[in-house]
């Protein structure tokens, strides 16, 4: 794993170990909040509710004390009480019940059914005896009982809350009650938005640890792409570079072999003709022999002068591009049985030497490859200069070659290869169309902006 790699993952190991954390403690936080609001409104929602019973239960009592005070204790004011209670009612479970104190309805506004009937053995679900409880609470001066009973909307057993009194001078039990699976349905919303809310919360804590990898990605992109433009262009100026010694060193040794070889072999044609001009009169033999020697001479001198030239012609540094490569095509005209064209288009400008030297060493390279392989009857050397960009198009009509497969062979293609290097160290690009029978097209191209970044270097 690339260091790069392994300080990203060290960074976002933390920073999502610290956000786990604080989702686990949040939801922790948040549940036992959720359990302690629960209760707290649970109770608060019982103690309302439970003040409502009462007081439903007070205004009862209120009614059946003024017609007895008004009435008397008399059958006939029992009967309109009665009544009266039975009227009375709120929501659609809230109702009133009458018994008296031994167990008989009296009055049941949402099951007349049940009057006249003694309930007092009657269990409910849980085997507790529901009757009796209430009539023990109301005796004790009144109370809450929980108990199972019918629910008139639904017709299903549930748990209710019932609140009693007793009605003394007529033995009676009056009481009303709630059904407290309305509370449970209340408090089961109530956790659902408590459960919506922490959930909402994990997932802003996930988004923020998804931006939070995001962001750090996001910078390890980054800086993988600023380290690869400098890389790159560190590789492009060590090549740069690499090329510049490659030339330095071959225009050192051209002039080493130019003014040290070549001075000493000059040295002895000439001493070699002083003897033979002495020699002139003296055996024939040694005249050939030092006629053969001077022979040789004059060909290590030729041969030194085209090594140096090969290395690096004095022109291109002295005269440009232009000029070196019409010497080169004129030069591998005069020992090639092609014909060959080299014009130059555009308004001439000074460049760089690395521009200079890749474009030459480009030529160089193609023309060789040429010689070699295309066995070409024709070839056109144009450079072109333009306000764009400067372009150097070989173009040959020889046997061409299948590109694609001399590219991906890597032991063929060398020099395609070479000449692609070459033009990528300064900014450039480098293009090969061929195919065979077809001949073959070389383009090198320099942007006019490589240029000119190359020119202030």
């Amino acid at each position: 794993m690339r260091l790069k790699a392994k300080l990203i993952l060290l960074a976002a190991v933390p920073l999502l170990l610290s956000l786990a954390l604080i989702a686990a403690a949040v939801r922790t936080q948040s549940q036992e909040l959720a359990r302690r609001e629960h209760l707290l409104v649970e109770q608060a929602y019982m103690a309302a509710r439970q003040a409502e019973l009462k007081h439903y239960v007070e205004l009862a009592t209120g009614m059946v004390r003024a017609l007895r005070e008004q009435g008397g204790n008399t059958a006939d004011v029992q009967r309109e009480a009665l009544r009266l209670l039975s009227l009375l009612s709120y929501g659609d479970d809230g109702y009133f019940f009458v018994y008296d104190l031994q167990g008989r309805v009296l009055m049941h506004s949402r099951q007349p059914d049940l009057v006249g009937q003694n309930l007092w053995t009657l269990r409910d679900l849980e085997g507790q005896q529901t009757i009796q409880q209430l009539i023990a609470r109301a005796r004790s001066g009144g109370g809450y009982v929980p108990y199972f009973w019918r629910k008139p909307s639904s017709g299903l057993m549930a748990r209710k809350l019932g609140y009693v009194v007793t009605v003394p001078d007529w033995d009676w039990m009056i009481g009303t009650g709630l059904y407290l699976d309305d509370i449970d349905a209340t408090m089961a919303e109530l956790d659902r938005q408590a459960g919506g809310h922490i959930q909402t919360t994990l997932l802003w804590i996930a988004g923020i640890a998804a931006l939070g990898i995001g962001l750090l990605t996001a910078s390890g992109v980054w800086l993988n792409l600023s380290e690869h433009k400098v890389t790159d262009a560190k590789l492009r100026l060590l090549a740069r570079q690499v090329v510049q010694s490659q030339e330095d060193e071959r225009a050192h040794l051209a002039r080493e072999l130019h003014d040290g070889t070549s001075q000493t072999l000059v040295s002895a044609k000439l001493q070699i003709e002083a003897a033979m001009d002495k020699l002139g009169r003296g055996e024939r033999a040694v005249v050939l022999s030092l006629a053969k020697a001077l022979a040789r001479l004059n060909d290590s001198l030729d041969e030194v002068r085209r090594i140096s030239h090969r290395l690096r012609p004095a022109m291109l540094d002295t005269l440009g591009l232009p000029a070196a490569l019409e010497l080169l095509g004129r030069e591998w005209g005069e020992h090639s049985s092609a014909r060959v064209r080299v014009r130059i288009e555009g308004t001439q400008s000074d460049l760089p030497v690395e521009v200079k030297t890749a474009l030459f060493r480009v030529a160089q390279e193609a023309v060789t490859n040429i010689s070699k392989h295309a066995d070409a009857l024709e070839v056109d050397i144009v450079l072109s200069f333009d306000a764009h960009s400067l372009r150097l198009d070989i173009r040959d009509d020889g046997c061409g070659f299948d590109a694609a497969a001399v590219q991906l062979d890597p032991r063929r293609g060398i020099g395609l290869r070479n000449m692609r290097e070459r033009m990528a160290s300064i900014g450039g690009r480098f293009e090969v169309h061929s195919g065979a029978g077809s001949g073959t097209w070389l383009v090198a191209s320099v942007p006019a902006d490589a240029v000119e970044r190359l020119r202030k270097a």
